[in-house]
């Protein structure tokens, strides 16, 4: 079905359902005229399951499973409110998502959804199960003429043809290494930089000979094999002596060559051109390894040449590829950056060439928009293996082999030139390491012999790929040193990608610290903290400035949160840099051997005025919004600075208790004990020592607690007076901090005292994604909070009940940074920055009501942790936890005078910001 097909089948659908929907006899027939009708599914009974059964504590039916997808569809009846809790039959109340994940869990794992959907009739809210904890996206049947394609994911099976070559190209990576490892053994000194070097160019030739037999690049099948085969004696020499004839023309070779040497053709692109490479002896192991598993048992031309560089690079050492901070890219990831960078607009121009009536009109607009095609540069300045050049460069020939075969329909080109005008030479690339640089070329040339073949397939004859004529144009050097202009005068770019290598600020080296400090210049604090990869942002809006270069990245999403968007788009704003695109936090995926799970985002930024709305995308479907900011919301641009001070009339917050003692004045539970039986009387001395690890996960520590004791009463227990002295030791010995040796003089303190009164509300430094709320609690006066913990003294539990709500923890989410995934709280970030609401006394009043039912309910479970029991998939067994902060959120809601139905987390943090803005009132935000 075409586009206009589609959404005149989407219209009738929507049409024929508006004000429709029972639940019990209508659903079936909905989904089945839904993929049927709009999707163009011809047995729509063969390709969706209804009522399946699952055994919980009684027999439930899902309403809808589509197993060749996974996608899981809880119906509900026209008119439901898909966001309220439904009352269940064993009492519990759950919304359609929760009742849908609690069939997950009783699903075999094989069965686990990718997407679950929750429908009324009305709308549609489809969650992505790869984004734990991410909000539905929300679609109206009313809108589905123009959104349908945001559902194509209940048919799309994926690529067969892309899923086997991913697998064959993994396969040849395998293989690479076994032949790698067995090479490396033959070396006289395996560990020396020549060698590895030598052994990775070797690597990179053996496998374009592999590749070049049997993609008939080099005349007949089998060449390469044979000719080995028939020279094994020659060991050695006999790559020597083919390596020399493959970089030599005709004219220029031995006139008394062999006849099956002579038959090789010149390949030319600098790949054999070394002969100072070092080769070792290959000895009948090897060669049996080339000729049998390499060779003869595998088909190296079905590979697919993006993956190939990833994959091949997997030889590298893992520990060279971690200190470069590279990743690899799936082909799907790559087109989650060029799809809405440049490819959906040049197929959607295609599409409406194809369109066009009028023959010679359609004909002369084709051959304008091949010449586009062909005038089109990119840059991928940290380029590694090439796979973003490489997939950019197939998907472009895709596209021009479809405009050569509307050209020569009803035709059989016999004897034309060379249609194509594509090449591998309008796309540029930087790259730190010599042998990517090598691979990346590798992997251009392959994909180019690929498409030429597929064009020969639409013209009918044959074109030469040998000698190479079209040049890779990938830079050996360090992006953030290099001038840009030198590789690709910006005037001529028109697209920069790629994923630049990660690297907080903990991984970086010296060298990369100091990189980055020159990247952003002087002037700017807080660079220490930044991401690596915030330096290619920076030079990229440096070299695109007064261009109309567009540029999109991949990076960790580190980037949008936290310290580090005020620090970056202070820079960014300079040039005027707009965000058009964007992804926000999906767990990433790579193709190489050891596959990297990095959260990361996807941001496309431009230096030139922007109109109309901009792209927020999930899985290659999108929403326009009005905006997108640092923290990809849609939201008023502004840069959240840590502050000293909360913005708003509320009580400080600051750190616990800091000991500084090596651990001498705190105590386990064998060590309290020990205390005890010295004496009962040691137990004046000893408090309850509680941070964020106690706090969650009910682990009991104690604490040597001296501050205003008199030492006559202390000085006679061999136990605190051991312990005193121990700490004594290490402030003055085992430190060489002055603070912590002036500290020596007081040994029975505390380093840093900052006990309150009257108790105080706790909230952990760090906390698990995998909870819907961060769990604060009360702290008794008596009880030492320490400095894994955050406190605000003088709390009132409105405080608590603000801090425990969804508006709070949505917050939180955005403005937060994190360790790992997890969530790092903190007062300058998260809590001084939180623009609070305006409430009345009664508002008050009902927040503090709703605090007490959150805090009652707790304590009905006071047998299980808050770590446990706010985790996500316990979380909804608490039932009347569950309903006591789903009561809290709604008053907390009214507060700030936001809708009950309708708000979603990002409208939430859109509205917060805007506070935050107006508080501010256009000051610096660090104050």
């Amino acid at each position: 079905m075409t586009d206009v097909q589609q959404r005149a089948a989407a219209k009738a659908f929507a049409a024929h359902w508006k004000g429709k929907g029972y639940e019990k006899g209508e659903s079936q027939s909905f989904w089945l005229s839904l993929l049927r009708d709009v999707f163009g599914v011809e047995h729509p009974e063969q390709f969706i399951q209804f009522e399946e059964q699952v055994h919980l504590d009684h027999t439930s039916f899902i309403d809808g499973y589509i197993p060749e997808t996974k996608v899981l569809i809880e119906q509900k009846g026209l008119g439901k409110d898909l966001n309220k809790p439904i009352k269940q039959s064993d009492g519990s109340l759950l919304t359609p998502f929760q009742q849908a994940k609690r069939y997950i869990t009783e699903l075999p794992l094989s069965k686990h959804p990718r997407w679950v959907v929750t429908c009324n009739f009305g709308e549609f809210h489809i969650y992505d199960m790869e984004r734990p904890g991410g909000e539905p996206e929300r679609i109206l049947l009313s809108d589905l003429e123009k959104e349908y394609y945001r559902l194509s994911f209940l048919v799309d099976t994926g690529n067969e043809h892309i899923q086997r070559e991913m697998e064959v190209s993994i396969q040849a990576g395998e293989i690479v290494g076994v032949l790698y490892d067995a090479l490396l053994n033959q070396y006289k000194d395996p560990t020396a930089p020549e060698t590895l070097k030598s052994l990775n160019a070797l690597c990179v030739r053996l496998v374009f000979c592999l590749y070049a037999e049997d993609a008939g690049i080099f005349g007949s099948r089998a060449m390469f094999h044979d000719y080995l085969q028939a020279h094994r004696a020659e060991d050695r020499r006999a790559l020597i002596n083919l390596f020399r004839v493959l970089d030599q023309t005709p004219e220029e070779r031995d006139p008394y060559l062999d006849e099956d040497l002579a038959a090789f053709p010149y390949v030319n692109g600098g790949l054999f051109a070394d002969e100072n490479i070092e080769i070792p002896r290959l000895g009948d192991e090897i060669i049996d390894l080339i000729l049998t598993q390499a060779s003869a048992d595998f088909d190296w031309s079905a590979i697919s040449p993006t993956i190939f560089g990833a994959v091949f690079e997997s030889t590298l050492n893992p520990e060279t590829r971690r200190s470069g901070g590279m990743h690899y890219t799936s082909i799907e990831n790559i087109h989650k950056v060029i799809d809405p960078l440049f490819l959906d607009d040049l197929k959607r121009e295609l599409a409406e060439i194809k369109e066009i009536a009028v023959d010679k009109t359609r004909d002369k607009r084709l051959r304008e928009y091949q010449t586009k095609l062909a005038s089109l540069k990119f840059l991928d300045p940290a380029c590694g293996s090439g796979n973003f050049l490489t997939e950019t460069y197939l998907s472009l020939r895709r596209l021009e082999n479809e405009v050569i075969a509307l050209l020569n329909r009803d035709q059989i080109v016999m004897g034309m030139t060379n249609p194509i005008q594509v090449s591998i030479s309008q796309f540029y690339g930087i790259e730190i390491n010599d042998f990517a640089v090598t691979v990346a070329k590798t992997a251009l040339w392959i994909a180019e012999s690929q498409m030429m073949k597929e064009t020969e397939d639409v013209v009918h004859m044959s074109l030469d790929f040998l000698p190479l004529k079209t040049n890779a144009n990938i830079t050996e050097g360090n992006a953030l040193k290099i001038d840009w202009e030198s590789v690709v005068p910006n005037r001529e770019l028109h697209y920069i990608m790629g994923n630049p290598p990660f690297k907080g600020k903990k991984e970086q080296s010296a060298e990369q610290k100091k990189e980055l400090m020159n990247t952003y210049g002087k002037g700017i604090s807080g660079v220490g903290n930044m991401d690596y990869v915030t330096g290619w942002y920076i030079k990229a809006a440096e070299y695109m400035a007064n261009t109309e270069i567009t540029a999109a990245f991949v990076s960790t999403n580190s980037i949008t949160q936290g310290e580090q968007p005020p620090v970056l788009w202070a820079k960014l704003l300079q040039y005027n840099t707009t965000i058009v695109f964007a992804y926000r936090t999906f767990i990433w995926d790579s193709e190489a051997a050891e596959k990297a799970h990095v959260h990361c985002v996807i941001i496309g930024f431009t230096n030139k005025a922007v109109q109309g709305k901009r792209k927020l995308y999930q899985d290659m479907r999108y929403v326009e919004v009005e905006n997108l900011n640092p923290y990809l919301m849609d939201a008023p641009t502004v840069l959240i600075s840590s502050r000293s001070k909360p913005l708003c009339n509320v009580p400080a917050m600051c750190y616990g208790s800091m000991p500084i003692d090596n651990n001498n004045l705190i105590l386990d539970e064998e060590a309290y004990q020990e205390a005890l039986r010295e004496s009962p009387g040691n137990q004046q001395f000893i408090r309850e020592y509680v941070g964020g690890e106690e706090l969650l996960k009910g682990k009991r520590r104690w604490c040597i607690w001296l501050d205003g004791v008199d030492p006559s009463s202390f000085m006679k227990s061999k136990f605190i007076m051991g312990r005193v002295e121990a700490n004594r030791q290490y402030r003055l010995y085992g430190s060489t901090r002055p603070q912590t040796n002036k500290a020596a003089e007081t040994p029975h303190l505390f380093g840093e005292i900052r006990q309150p009164e009257n108790g105080a509300l706790v909230v952990p430094k760090v906390s698990s994604e995998d909870r819907p709320y961060i769990p604060i609690s009360y702290v008794k006066p008596g009880i030492i909070i320490n400095g894994s913990a955050l406190m605000i003294p003088n709390a009132t539990l409105y405080h608590f009940g603000v801090l425990s709500s969804n508006v709070h923890n949505a917050w939180m989410r955005v403005v937060a940074g994190r360790m790992k995934s997890d969530y790092q709280y903190s007062a300058g970030m998260v809590y001084n920055n939180f623009p609070w609401p305006n409430a009345t006394q009664e508002q008050q009043d009902a927040i503090i009501r709703a605090s007490q039912v959150v805090l009652k309910a707790r304590a009905q479970h006071s047998n299980v942790t808050l770590a446990n029991m706010y985790k996500e998939k316990y979380f909804l067994l608490f039932g009347d936890l569950k309903t006591a902060h789903d009561n809290l959120n709604r008053v907390v809601m009214r507060a700030y005078g936001m809708p009950i139905k309708g708000t979603t987390e990002s409208s939430c943090v859109a509205e917060l910001m805007r506070r935050y803005q107006e508080l501010v009132g256009g000051q610096n935000d660090s104050k």
